[in-house]
Order: C-alpha cells, then sequence, then structure tokens
C-alpha cells in the first residue's frame, strides 16, 4: 500500500530500539480498560470510529450486475460519518447520480439499470470513517471489472510433424481477468486424453514428447472457461499432419508397442520447458509453489525430482500431471532452494535446476489493538510485522502521516519509537485513531487502533436491592459489577458498619466480587458494595439469607422383588422450613407419570404388583427454590424360581452382563451421541459404565479409557478430539466388579481441524559454544487433529529488538547456528496442519551454548583455620568471564597427609561450592579432620565448563579432640573381676595423652557416684575388681588429648548372683567401633551370657538354637566353638561391624546406650545380630512370691528371671 501522504522513516532502527528498550526500563505501563458490554455503559461511552467490515483488497466485479457494492461498515460514538477517495482524490458521490451511500453506513451502492458501464468505475477506492475522537481508514480496494475476452480470429495452418518427434500445440488465452481455466477438446468436444507422453502444461501449452501416426487422426482445441462470467471460448482447432516414413497398419497398435512394430528413430532426453539448464522462481510465503518439467524424446522420458542439500519434504509435496509438476500447497522459508527435475530413457538423462527463492508480504507478528486509558495514564501502541524484504513501518493519525502532524500540547505527551508509540500521561481530548501502515514490495498491511481517553464517575451495572438465598455452608459470591474511569476502588459493608469486608472468612475481587468462605446464619445481613473514584462515588446493595440445604436423609435402596410382589422405595427429606419443596420420581431418566397403579406420599413410593416393564433405575429428586438432592435405586423382577421365594434371594450377585445394541446419533465435528441398552444386573446395581474407544490409525486394536458415567445414564455425548476414527465399546460395572465388553459400535471419524495443543516442554539450550538447539515434546497422536502435522518456531534476541525469526519443522528439534555465546533468546511455538495454525505457546527463554571460563579465581587464601573448618577468602572474576549460567565457585580440598605420626589418610579430592556473588567473596570450609595437613584449589563452573585452577593453597587444622576408641570389649575373668580391653582411635585428631575410664554402680533408674582410672596412652587393656559382684555398672571409655576428652564408648555390666562354673564363661560382650558414628551394643552381649548360664544349670533343656559342642561349650556368634572363637576374635571382619540397636544423639554424636538390664523385662522375638551373636528378650513371669520376695522395685532382669528359676 502506498501510505497516505510521504513516507518518511523515523531514524535508525538500531538507534531506536535501544531509546525503546531504555524508556521501557524506566517506565510503567497502565493496564487498559476494558469497557464492559453494559448497554448503558455503551451508550453514553465515546468511542472513537472503528472499521467492522470492509470489501476485499482486490475486489474483481461481474459487468452483468446491475449494481456494485463496495463495502465499509464502522461503528463509533457518535455516529461516524464516512467519505471516499477514488484513485486519490476526494471522491464526490452527490454529483454522481448511479451512486448512493447506505444510511448510518459508509457503503457505496453504484446502480446501472438506466445506462452506464461498470468500466468507469474501475479504480482504487479507500473509505474513511471519522466522528469527534478521530478518524479510521479503511484498505485500498483495488476495483476491476472482469472480463472475458474473445479469442483472435485466426486461420491456423495444418502442422506438420514428424512421428516420433515432440510437438508443442500452443494456447495463448486471451487475458482474462481472472484468468481463465485452460483444457483442450476436439471438435467432438471429447477432452483429450493426456498421460506421460501427452499432456498440458501450466501455461495451457499441449506437449507430445513424441508424435504417433494416430495423433493425426482428431483435431486439437484449446479451451479458455471464464468462472466469473461463466462463459468459454474456443480456439479455432489445430490439424496434424503426422509424417510416417513407413506405411501404418491400425491393426498393428499395441500399447507396448504404439510405432506398430516398424523402426522409428529413438532418441534421447530435452526439455520442452523450461529451456536451458536452469532457471529461477520467486515465491510469496503461503502461496502455491508449482514447478514444472516437461521432456521430449522417444522412448518416452520418466521425470523424478530431487532437491540438493536434503530430502524432498514428503508430507508437504505433491507431485501432479504424471510426475512432471512438483507442487507445495502453502509454502514457507524452508521451501526455498535449488530443486532439480531429471529426465531419463534408456538413452540417457538430461537435468534441469530450478533455483525457488522465498519472498513474504508483510504479516503480523503484534498487531495493534485498541487502547482505552484514563486520564494521566501511561500505554503503548505496538505494530510489529515481518516479510521478506523486512516491511517499513509508518504510523498515522486520523489518516495523515505523524510526523507531518503539527505539534499540540497533547503532543509532547506522545513518542514515536519505530514500531512503537509510547503514551505518558494522557489527557481529556487525546483521542485518536491510529494506523500502522506495514508495507514492502510484494504488500502492505494496514490497521486502525484507537486511543480513547475516558473519563467516567462509577456506576453499578448490575440490578439494584438483590436478595439472595444461598445453602448453609456453600462458598458464596456477592456480585457487584461496576466501572469508571480512572477504575474506581470498591470496597465492602455489611449492616452498613465496620470498616471494608476483606480478609478472613471474606475475600473481595478486584471486579467487585465478594466471596463468603463458608456462609453461616450469622453472615446474613445486608452488604453494600461502595464504588469511588476522583469523580464520585456509586454504591449498591445486596440482602444475603442463609437457608438449611435441602438434604434425603433416607434413600431409596436397591430391590429385587418377584413378579407380582410389592416394591416400596422410601425417600425421606429435610429441608429449610422457608423453603418450599417439592419431590418428583422419574424412572430410567425420564419423569414418572404416576396413573392409577403407582401410589406416592410424602416419603415414599409404592409400586403394587410389579412386572417387567417395571425394571429400571427409580431417582427421587427433591428440589428447592436454591438447591436439590436425589438418590436412586435398581428394581429388578425376577420369576417365582420353583414357586420358592427363597429360593432366589439365595443367589449371590455376579458381574453384570454387558450392554448391548450400540448406536451413535447427534454427529457433530468433534462429538457424537453414544446410546446403548444395559445388561442384566445380575443381583447388585450397575453403579458405572466405562465408555472405551479404539482408533485404527496410531494404535489400532488397542482400547483405551475414554470417560465413565454413573449407571442411571444410558445416552451420553462423547467429546472427541479431530481426524479420529473412532469405534467405542462399553463396560458395565457394579459392586462385584466389571462385565465383558460390549461388542464395538459402527465407526465414526471426526472431521480434520487445525491443532488445539501447544508443544510441551520448549527449550532452548546450547550443545555448542555458537548454537542453540530448540526441542519439544510432540503432539500426542489424538492431538494432531490434522494430517501433514508441523511445528513453526519462532527466535530472536531477548532485549534487542529484533524481529522474530521462524522456521517450519516436522522435526521435534531446530539447532540455530552461529549464535553469539550463552546470550539469551526468547522463544515460542506453534503446531499447525493442513487445516491451519493452532495457538502459539507463552515466550520462553532459552539460551545459546556456554563455553569454558576465561578467567579463575584469583588470591585464594584461608584465615580463622580451626579443628575441623577454615575460612576461605578469594578474589572473583568477572561474571561475563563465565561464558554460560554461574553456578558457583568450586573448591577442590583434600587431605594431604596427617600430623599423627605414622597415620596414614586416604588423598580423595573433595569439592564443595559457594554461589555468592558479592565483591569480597568468603566461604568456610567445614568437616575437616584435626591436626592435619588440607590442600586445595578453587575454579568458577558454569553448567558446562570449569575455569582453570586458581593457586593452590596448604594449610594445617589444629588438634581436636579424638574419636571413641575403634572397640571396647568387657570379659568377665572371675566372679569379682572385669577384663576391659579396648582399641586406639582411627582418627586420634592429635597427639593421644592418655584414657579415661568413669564407672557408676546402677540400682534402677538411680546411679551412684562415679568412679574415674586414667590409663597412659600406650595401655589398651585393664582388669576391674568390683567392690559388689552382684552389682551391674555403667562404662564409659573415652581417648584423650590436650585439647580434651573426645567421643565417649559407654556400656553396663551384667549382674551376677549364685553364680556355679563360671571359669568357661568368657567372652561375655565384644563390642567393635570402626567408624565415628557407628553404633553401639545394647542387649546382644547379654542374651548370649545368660544363655551361657542357662546351659550350665544340666536340668534345663537347651534352647532349639543352641548347637552343643564336643567339649560342651556353645557359640551364639557363628557357630565355632568359644575356644575357636577366642582366637579368632581379633582378626575376624565380622567383630568390627556396627552393632544394631544403638541410636545416634541430635548433635550428630553417638548417643550412650539406654539399653539397661531394667528394659529387659517386655519380650521379644529372638534374631541375630550382624556377627552371629543372638539378640533377644526374654519376658518371665514370676510368682507372688518372689515378687514379694524381692527387695528392689526393678523389673525382672533376663540373668535374676534364670537364676530364679535354678
Amino acid at each position: 500500500m502506498r501510505p497516505v501522504g510521504r513516507r518518511e522513516m523515523l531514524g535508525k532502527v538500531g538507534h531506536a530500539a535501544l531509546t525503546l528498550l531504555s524508556l521501557l526500563l524506566l517506565w510503567q505501563e497502565a493496564a487498559a480498560i476494558e469497557v464492559p458490554l453494559d448497554p448503558k455503559i455503551q451508550q453514553d461511552l465515546k468511542q472513537p470510529p472503528t472499521i467492522i467490515k470492509q470489501s476485499v483488497k482486490d475486489y474483481i466485479v461481474d459487468p452483468r450486475d446491475n449494481t456494485i457494492i463496495i463495502e465499509c461498515e464502522a461503528k463509533g460514538n457518535p455516529m461516524p460519518i464516512f467519505l471516499w477517495r477514488r484513485n486519490g482524490r476526494l471522491f464526490n458521490i452527490g454529483k454522481d447520480p448511479r451512486v448512493t451511500m447506505r444510511k448510518r453506513s459508509g457503503t457505496l451502492e453504484v446502480g446501472f439499470h438506466n445506462g452506464g458501464r461498470p468500466e468507469d468505475y474501475e479504480g482504487e477506492y479507500q473509505c474513511f470513517a471519522s466522528n469527534e475522537l478521530g478518524m479510521a481508514l479503511s484498505n485500498k480496494i483495488l476495483l476491476r471489472v472482469s472480463k472475458a475476452p474473445l479469442w483472435p480470429k485466426e486461420v491456423l495452418a495444418p502442422v506438420q510433424v514428424v512421428e516420433g518427434s515432440p510437438l508443442v500445440l500452443t494456447c495463448n488465452p486471451p487475458p482474462g481477468l481472472p484468468p481463465p481455466l485452460i483444457f483442450w477438446m476436439d471438435s467432438n468436444m471429447t477432452p483429450i486424453h493426456q498421460d506421460r507422453r501427452v499432456s498440458m502444461g501450466l501455461n495451457g501449452d499441449l506437449y507430445f514428447s513424441n508424435v504417433l501416426v494416430q495423433d493425426g487422426q482428431k483435431d486439437y482445441s484449446c479451451n479458455a472457461r471464464f468462472n466469473f462470467t461463466y462463459t468459454i471460448q474456443q480456439k479455432n482447432p489445430f490439424n496434424l499432419k503426422v509424417q510416417t516414413t513407413e506405411p501404418y497398419n491400425d491393426t498393428s497398435y499395441n500399447a507396448s508397442d504404439p510405432f506398430g512394430g516398424r523402426k522409428i528413430a529413438e532418441t534421447s532426453p530435452s526439455f520442452l520447458t523450461p529451456e536451458g539448464s536452469g532457471s529461477f522462481k520467486m515465491v510469496l510465503r503461503d502461496e502455491q509453489l508449482l514447478l514444472e518439467c516437461i521432456a521430449a524424446g522417444l522412448p518416452t522420458p520418466s521425470i523424478k525430482w530431487f532437491k540438493r542439500g536434503g530430502d524432498l519434504p514428503a508430507q508437504k509435496v505433491k507431485f501432479q500431471n504424471f510426475n512432471k509438476t512438483l507442487k507445495i500447497l502453502s509454502v514457507s522459508e524452508e521451501d526455498a532452494g535449488e530443486y532439480v527435475c531429471m529426465a531419463d530413457n534408456r538413452l540417457g538423462s538430461i537435468r534441469h535446476s530450478i533455483n525457488v527463492q522465498v519472498k513474504a508480504a508483510p504479516y503480523w507478528l503484534d498487531k495493534p489493538t485498541n487502547l482505552v486509558l484514563a486520564p494521566e495514564e501511561n500505554g503503548r501502541l505496538v505494530c510489529r510485522a515481518n516479510g521478506n524484504p523486512k516491511p517499513n513501518i509508518q504510523w498515522l493519525m486520523n489518516g495523515e502521516p505523524i510526523n507531518k502532524i503539527t505539534e499540540t500540547p497533547t503532543s509532547t505527551n506522545r513518542e514515536v519509537l519505530g514500531d512503537t508509540i509510547l503514551f505518558r500521561g494522557v489527557q481529556i481530548g487525546s483521542s485518536a485513531v491510529y494506523q500502522c501502515n506495514a508495507s514492502n514490495q510484494h504488500g502492505y498491511l494496514l490497521a486502525n487502533a484507537f486511543v480513547s481517553v475516558l473519563d467516567m464517575a462509577p456506576r453499578m451495572l448490575g440490578p439494584k436491592n438483590q436478595l439472595i438465598k444461598v445453602v448453609m455452608n456453600n462458598r458464596t459470591f456477592l456480585n457487584c459489577p461496576f466501572f469508571g474511569s480512572p477504575l474506581p476502588e470498591l470496597r465492602w459493608f455489611k449492616n452498613g458498619q465496620g470498616s471494608g469486608l476483606d480478609g478472613g472468612q471474606y475475600r473481595a475481587y478486584i471486579n467487585g466480587t465478594l466471596e463468603i468462605k463458608r456462609a453461616r446464619k450469622e453472615d446474613e445481613g445486608i452488604y453494600t458494595c461502595v464504588a469511588n473514584n476522583m469523580l464520585g462515588n456509586a454504591e449498591n446493595q445486596v440482602q444475603l439469607e442463609v437457608k438449611e440445604p435441602t438434604r434425603i436423609i433416607q434413600a431409596p435402596t436397591y430391590q429385587s422383588v418377584l413378579r407380582g410382589s410389592k416394591a416400596t422405595f422410601h425417600c425421606k427429606v429435610v429441608s429449610d422450613p422457608s423453603l418450599p419443596i417439592t419431590v418428583n420420581w422419574s424412572k430410567d431418566g425420564e419423569r414418572l407419570d404416576l396413573g392409577w397403579r403407582l401410589k406416592k406420599d410424602e416419603e415414599s413410593l409404592t409400586i403394587p404388583s410389579v412386572s417387567e416393564n417395571d425394571e429400571g433405575i427409580y431417582t427421587c429428586t427433591v428440589k428447592s427454590e436454591i438447591d436439590q438432592d436425589s438418590a436412586s435405586a435398581r428394581l429388578t423382577v425376577s420369576e417365582d424360581t420353583f414357586h420358592n421365594p427363597s429360593v432366589f434371594s439365595t443367589l449371590p450377585p455376579d458381574r453384570p452382563d454387558p450392554p448391548i445394541d450400540l448406536d451413535l446419533s447427534d454427529p457433530l465435528a468433534r462429538s457424537v451421541r453414544l446410546t446403548w441398552i444395559p445388561g442384566n444386573d445380575r443381583r447388585s446395581p450397575v453403579t458405572e459404565f466405562l465408555v472405551q474407544f479404539e482408533e485404527n490409525h496410531w494404535e489400532p486394536g488397542r482400547w483405551r479409557n475414554l470417560s465413565s458415567y454413573p449407571g442411571d445414564l444410558n445416552s451420553v455425548i462423547l467429546q472427541l478430539a479431530p481426524n479420529v476414527n473412532y469405534q467405542f465399546r462399553v463396560i458395565a460395572i457394579n459392586s462385584v466388579g466389571w462385565s465383558q465388553p460390549s461388542q464395538p459400535s459402527p465407526r465414526y471419524k471426526t472431521t480434520a481441524a487445525p491443532p488445539d495443543a501447544i508443544p510441551r516442554d520448549l527449550r532452548g539450550w546450547g550443545s555448542n559454544k555458537d548454537n542453540m538447539e530448540l526441542t519439544w515434546e510432540p503432539l500426542r497422536d489424538l492431538e494432531k487433529n490434522g494430517p501433514n502435522l508441523q511445528y513453526n518456531v519462532w527466535w530472536r534476541r531477548k532485549d534487542s529488538g529484533d524481529d522474530w525469526t521462524n522456521v517450519t519443522t516436522s522435526e521435534t528439534k531446530y539447532v540455530v547456528h552461529h549464535t553469539e555465546t550463552y546470550v539469551p533468546y526468547e522463544i515460542k511455538i506453534q503446531a499447525r496442519n493442513d487445516l491451519g495454525s493452532g495457538p502459539e505457546s507463552n515466550i520462553v527463554i532459552g539460551y545459546s551454548g556456554e563455553d569454558k571460563p576465561t578467567d579463575s579465581p584469583t588470591e585464594l587464601r584461608v584465615s580463622k583455620v580451626g579443628s575441623t573448618r577454615a575460612n576461605i577468602h578469594w578474589k572473583p572474576v568477572d561474571l561475563s568471564s563465565v561464558q554460560g549460567e554461574f553456578k558457583e565457585y568450586r573448591l577442590y580440598y583434600w587431605r594431604e597427609s596427617s600430623l599423627v605420626p605414622g597415620l596414614v589418610v586416604s588423598k580423595e579430592k573433595k569439592t564443595t561450592g559457594f554461589y555468592t556473588t558479592v565483591p569480597e567473596p568468603s566461604g568456610i570450609l567445614k568437616d575437616l579432620v584435626p591436626y592435619s595437613k588440607y590442600k586445595m584449589f578453587m575454579v568458577v563452573a558454569n553448567s558446562r565448563f570449569e575455569s582453570l585452577p586458581s593457586n593452590n593453597v596448604e594449610f594445617t587444622t589444629a588438634e581436636g579432640v579424638p574419636d571413641a576408641p575403634r572397640f571396647f570389649r568387657i570379659n568377665r575373668r572371675s566372679l569379682d573381676t572385669l577384663y576391659l580391653e579396648w582399641g586406639k582411635p582411627l582418627e586420634p585428631n592429635g597427639i593421644l595423652i592418655g584414657y579415661q575410664l568413669v564407672y557408676q554402680r546402677v540400682n534402677g533408674s538411680r546411679l551412684g557416684p562415679q568412679q574415674f582410672e586414667t590409663f597412659r596412652p600406650n595401655m589398651t587393656d585393664f582388669i576391674l575388681r568390683l567392690p559388689d559382684r552382684s552389682a551391674r555398672y555403667k562404662f564409659s571409655l573415652s581417648a584423650l588429648t590436650k585439647v580434651g576428652m573426645g567421643e565417649v564408648y559407654a556400656e553396663e555390666s551384667p549382674l551376677f548372683t549364685n553364680e556355679e562354673n563360671f571359669t568357661d564363661a568368657t567372652d561375655v560382650a565384644h563390642i567393635d567401633q570402626r567408624s565415628r558414628g557407628g553404633k553401639y551394643p545394647s542387649s546382644g552381649f547379654l542374651t548370649g551370657f545368660t544363655k551361657y548360664l542357662v546351659r550350665d544349670k544340666k536340668d534345663l533343656p537347651l534352647d532349639p538354637v543352641d548347637q552343643k559342642d564336643q567339649d560342651g561349650s556353645f557359640d551364639y556368634q557363628n557357630g565355632s566353638s568359644v575356644r575357636d572363637r577366642n582366637e579368632n576374635e581379633n582378626s575376624s571382619d565380622e567383630d568390627n561391624k556396627p552393632l544394631q540397636g544403638s541410636q545416634t544423639s541430635l548433635d550428630g554424636n553417638v548417643k550412650e546406650s539406654d539399653d539397661s538390664l531394667v528394659d529387659y523385662g517386655e519380650g521379644g522375638d529372638g534374631q541375630f545380630n550382624e556377627d552371629g551373636s543372638f539378640i533377644g528378650q526374654y519376658t518371665v513371669k514370676k510368682d507372688k512370691d518372689e515378687t514379694e520376695g524381692n527387695e528392689s522395685s526393678e523389673a525382672t532382669s533376663p540373668v535374676n528371671a534364670i537364676y530364679s528359676l535354678a
């Protein structure tokens, strides 16, 4: 389109984009006002004109019509007035008696009842609709009269051609408007047969790859059909004279040898059209691409097509005219390239290259839309279009180029920045209609968008003083629709008191609705909503009444009765006394006509003398004016089996029979009604019907669930996907189970449609430093909606102001090459098929690929080094050098050695990360081993790469407290002594200076005074004489460094009384620990020792799990003798495994075992620990005398229980 007035560019695009970006960062835009469709508002609302109907840009009319109608309809308030321009000049309608304009419309009617020629009115028309607020423009409408010119008179001489030679019969039809449809016939009006040898080209000419003698037996006439005027023009016919060197006999002709055995010189292929070895073709985006290659030769050549640098898009390309024409319906940019056609026969082949270039007329990326603002608000109009070449954008206001309009006080609030107009602090009187014209050499787009500055005092849009009744405990909404400009503030009040309602039980929405989350009796009252802005206020009231719900408290139940007997369904109801209710009964979904047979009272329905016709589902429905409730039950009627009513009732319920007679009706594009007849419910009512479907394209034979429906329905509307060939089946479900599936329904195929779904999981990420891979999940089969599914993908550099780049592909991945390293892109996607395009996705942000960071952290150092932690500091890198997503500063550190002489350590590298962007970063390195030498270095990391390492740093940790002893064994050597043995800590965490043993007597839940023993660091065993051999003791052992006491290893000793033959009872407890935080023993050692005592009493039977060795000793760990076990004790790996039953305290240290001997009064199942020792608890009931004779109030220990039995 040529713009109205001269076109002037607005400076350089790059400068405008940068200016726009900086302004948008500082500028806050108000949301545009949405004007309600309320008639009162629309009546009083002044609004600039909007074009709502216009004729097409290229308007061709039939010269035989008596009237030409050029449409232009617009709306606005005040009603717009219209004027027209013709060929750029004002069209004075009043001076032309043939031209009239419809009332309250801009549509022109040009009449020819009294003479005149339609050709006199050809030209370019444009409509202007204006009122006091602005002017809107239509497109420029090019009016042309359809033409069907006659063929020029000519005498065609006979065409002489040698048999086997090629021939072209030219058509050269007269130039009609629109162009005619060409076809060839003979004088008998019989269509010319076309095949690989003879066919019509795109230009209408008739091509013979080689001529046969029989081609001269008819004439050839080119015909042009002008669809607009329904006329056919015929060219004078061609007569062929085929010259042959040998006589031709019709009887010798056959399809495999068209020359009848005569020798005709064969020729290699040559192209009749196009000429030469290469040609050029330009096509516009979304238009049809037609490429043609017709070859001569004998035998008749075959045509094949290729595309250089890739495969032909099989889903888009269609071959026509016996493979001589390549057709692509809707061209996109990816269809550009070099296409090659090859003609070959047995004598050779020839190729022709066609270079296809895809251009594009302007198309919308972001079409400007109307903007309604309140005074002093901000807004913007955006007009973005794409094309090839890139379109020029020109802004107009009320039909005049915006840069030619004289400055006014209101124009200072407007700034044009390329494809965007910014409005700041708009004022009354600055309303206007803006036009955006996007044009290039292939076409134009014109869009009108008005900016209306509206000031209006608040108005209430809903009915006045409504009475609303709601059900108690229901979520309730009180509506108060309102409007005003500026947008009013609305508040709610109850009974005219208090502050605004919002919070707690109430929630006020911006649209004026008040939500009461759970209506109660105390919420009754009069609610007032008040809307207020600078121009005034308005209010409305709503009276709320809260009612008791209507409920069925005794519902009808399933009835299975004998034919001829009586059936009664109960339906007892409670409701709010102020609400009248009605109770209705229905059968199988149809209202029940009670008639003379059925009897209904307030709480029941009685059916006397039931018959088979009474079978079905009976529903009781109770309604009030605000709610309802319903309940259903099935009635089945059975025969009197053997005249014994009890026989039938004793039959158990079973799965229902499958439904039958599936029927489809009411077919629509995306739905169909499915109806079936339910089968016998087998004495258990059907509660649900499951509808399944199968389609025969994607997964034929696989049945899938579609939807389920209540058991009282047998006719449902199925919601379906487009372009699917369905069949259905139904399964009945009762309390017993599922029926067999029904027989399938007839098939029903839905019509195709554009996609509804948006491809999911759209991502942009770089697999190399200079690319970005766009990936997405493909649409599911049932989401494709039609054939030839493809994806339109757009991308552009974020915040750059660049136009969108897009590609259309059938794959689920596209790689954008030649990107900068790690820059953000805006990405969106849309699915399309042959029926059209689906919705666009939201914009997501993706990033191009990452590269190795160029800078490394520097000046790495440590401070405040303790025994288990150290503060680290470093100099950060510039985040732009990370060349990717900054993940962390990654510290690599390892324990180089221990400062304890002779202690071997693991040098395994560990890492820890620090995410920080402060100028002077620091962090804390934790969980270090005390008294050790460490080394470390640091890198900066993105998602894929790490930088080179920083400087290496060495440091040593301070001495700490040691770990717990590696193991702790308590052995009984005699009745009065215990032999204690322990191992050095695995991690001394410093120089050991000794061990400390703390023990104290245990008396029930009370502990005696602590007693201490200290040992030199080289001691690992100790013999302790017990002051009281019948007492129990708690032991705590820990190692010491100069820093202090380490982790404690705690255990209790057993209690002994009346011991006999004790000398063989050794190795009572064996406790090992190999690592910090290991598990401590509870009852395992005690149980093993107890079983020794049991076996020592010769009159007691063996436990079933006991195994006796020849020497009379018993092992409770691994089946070996006591002697063998003692010998292997220190070398066994099992000795050092942690035992079950220990606990860890909240601070991470091992908690002392709280398994006191007092706790063994409870029973439990025996189990074996990891080292083979038996862990169990014994419950022994004491006789009353024994209990009374025990002076202690403690619970019975297993040892005391055993001795009491002896």
